[in-house]
């Protein structure tokens, strides 16, 4: 059995309220196959859209877990009534009830490790215990065990009333390309669960992928009739599946739909463009997406933040066995390798697509491995810029290039700039210095010509101000729309949607990616992992640049930690200011690493499309002296085909 790495690894995201407490990893794992005449990233794989949604968001206000109503359980007990859990699981004894509820706390912090052994005790003790089957479903997906499928289908033919488990195969089908399979398993779901919007999402994807565009329609005219806050994205699965019956008008409308209900969405700016060029292959790439949100509203009751915390630990202690890095000279904080060799994340193909081939937009040919990556270079703490091609040396999976392709400043390549401020209550009293510091930066930057940037504020949820634009005025009001707020902070979150943002604008020349955050980098309500978000960062070829906005501790906490572990992961660097007042200084010192930078593009020797991570080593010669390399340690080829 092959399990992927990169953002296709297999992984079990939270679990849910009512009958979709199901699929938490859900469409985030489908490789789907669909005709040629759709809309981008609706082609399968790391790069479609719906690869990147994550159920774990969609659900983030529900708190229920599997097992709420299970006789005797302490659980929240808000959701009597539902149908959430089988009937056999009311004749579960309250020793198996007391190890399922164990395992669910551990569940609750993403530690599935723990909760294994405890629900097979349950099923040991209950072997009817339909929920508990579910569940360690979900935690075998996130330890990479093939026993997952076994699992759920237990659960199925214990109860074929328990809607949950055929979400969960309806999932693995989709991910095995067996659109036959997952429409009838997710058919199933629907009929039990009619009215759960979520399910009908899952249902639509599937009936697309199996080509029964005009089912797929009307299941996104019954979600569109229900409460779908959060599933936008109904809308762009309506517009592909149009697309395929030649329906414009059709497409149209649910492009706008979409474009209404998220403006901010990652794929907004490719259905804009598709509006604008009237439904034809031309697309122009867009200077300016204002969006509809103006202002980052917190309401809940302020938090209190700490820069060591039990959550921050455990989320640390997890990436300890997460690390193919090997050994390497240049795992150093640093610009980022642009994992062209790879499928995760949409990157800039090497050549320019064809208009006409739109749904191959972010696709490297198919006959040629290349690969793409970032790195400056310093002399005693001073940023060399005069490099030669010939000063460079590679070695990659420790052979030299096959090839050469490019190599160049990066000052010469378009910049797409994503700006994270954090506005959660444990950074309030810092607030304005983030807001100065940062309408200063920007205008230094970017160049109105060829870059791009969004801004966003996040708290316990994330909000674009302003979306991709090269105005600069745009971009201060975008910053004095964020309002300082209270509450928790998800940064996990805000960095995996900024990144998948990133990623997929349309851009058909190669740009150079970057996200900059501003916070103390604190969490403590994000529904993500640590190590899921650094996978979807690493994926997307971002090089994320984080500057701490906590006074102290400077770089000793575990809040701390996580900030550097972000930049030296996706080849960035982490910064300390300490002291507030100088935010613009330190930004300026980041201007200048980014601009500093270089491109190298290049053919591998000996590649091989395995999923495994590839070293990279670069060595710098100039006037005959070494120079320090900042590059990040490697990258995930990409991956052939990867089934469940």
């Amino acid at each position: 059995m092959f399990w992927p790495s990169g953002l296709l690894r297999l992984r079990a995201l939270q679990l849910i309220k009512p009958v979709a407490v199901c699929a938490l990893w859900g469409l985030a794992l489908c490789q789907i196959v669909m005709a040629q005449n759709q809309l981008p990233y609706m082609t399968g794989g790391r790069d479609s859209a719906f690869a990147q949604i994550d159920f774990a968001q969609v659900y983030h206000e529900d708190d229920a877990w599997l097992g709420t109503n299970v006789p005797g359980s302490n659980l929240d007990d808000s959701f009597a009534g539902e149908r959430i859990v089988s009937v056999l699981d009311m004749e579960a004894p309250a020793a198996a009830t007391r190890q399922f509820e164990r395992a669910i706390v551990y569940m609750r912090s993403q530690d599935f490790k723990e909760a294994i052994p405890l629900l097979e005790k349950a099923i040991k003790l209950y072997p009817k215990f339909v929920s508990a089957h579910n569940a360690l479903g979900l935690a075998y997906l996130d330890q990479r065990d093939p026993r997952a499928k076994t699992e759920f289908e237990i659960a199925s033919h214990l109860d074929n009333n328990f809607a949950c488990a055929f979400v969960n195969l309806g999932v693995l089908a989709l991910w095995n390309d067996d659109f036959p399979t997952a429409e009838s398993d997710l058919t199933t779901a629907a009929y039990i669960s009619p009215k759960d919007p979520k399910i009908l999402f899952a249902l639509a994807f599937a009936q697309n992928g199996n080509g029964k565009y005009a089912d797929a329609l009307k299941t996104v005219n019954v979600v569109h009739g229900l409460n779908h806050r959060g599933l936008a994205g109904i809308h762009y699965i309506g517009a592909s599946a149009a697309m395929s019956l030649g329906d414009s008008e059709a497409m149209r409308n649910e492009l706008k739909r979409f474009l209404r209900e998220d403006p901010a969405n990652p794929l907004a700016p490719i259905a804009k463009e598709k509006l604008a060029a009237g439904m034809n292959h031309s697309f122009q790439q867009p200077q300016e997406h204002k969006s509809e949100n103006k202002a980052v509203a917190t309401t809940v009751t302020a938090t209190q933040g700490f820069p060591n915390t039990p959550r921050l630990s455990e989320e640390l202690n997890s990436m300890k066995d997460f690390s193919d890095l090997g050994e390497c000279e240049n795992c150093n904080p640093s610009p980022d390798v642009a994992v062209l060799a790879s499928d995760s994340f949409p990157a800039q193909p090497l050549t320019a697509v064809s208009k006409g081939n739109r749904s191959g937009l972010f696709t490297i040919r198919k006959s040629v491995d290349e690969t793409a990556l970032f790195f400056s270079v310093s002399r005693h703490g001073r940023r060399i810029d005069d490099l030669l091609d010939s000063d460079v040396k590679i070695l990659d999976d420790n052979n030299p290039p096959q090839r050469i392709l490019q190599f160049s400043p990066q000052a010469e390549l378009p910049l797409r700039l994503g700006f994270l401020i954090d506005v959660s209550g444990s950074v309030a009293d810092r607030f304005s210095f983030e807001q100065q510091a940062a309408e200063n930066f920007l205008e230094r930057i970017l160049n109105p010509r060829s870059d791009l940037a969004f801004i966003a504020g996040f708290s316990e949820n994330s909000s674009v101000t302003q979306d991709f634009t090269a105005n600069p005025e745009a971009l201060r009001e975008g910053i004095d729309h964020i309002h300082d707020g209270q509450g928790g902070t998800s940064l996990f979150d805000a960095i995996y949607f900024a990144c998948w943002k990133l990623a997929a604008f349309p851009d058909n020349d190669r740009v150079a990616k970057v996200l900059i955050v501003l916070t103390d980098g604190q969490d403590n309500s994000s529904h993500r992992s640590l190590r899921q978000t650094i996978e979807a960062a690493e994926a997307s070829g971002v090089t994320i640049y984080t500057l701490s906005t906590a006074s102290d501790f400077a770089g000793t906490s575990d809040a701390d930690r996580v900030l550097k572990m972000f930049a030296e992961r996706t080849g960035g660097e982490a910064i300390f200011p300490g002291n507030l007042h100088n935010l613009t200084h330190f930004l300026d010192k980041i201007s200048d690493a980014i601009r500093s930078r270089y491109l190298i593009a290049y053919r591998p020797a000996n590649f091989a499309a395995n999923g495994k991570y590839r070293t990279v080593k670069i060595k710098v010669r100039k006037d005959g002296k070494n120079l320090h390399v900042h590059a990040r340690g490697g990258y995930y080829a990409r991956v052939v085909s990867a089934r469940y």
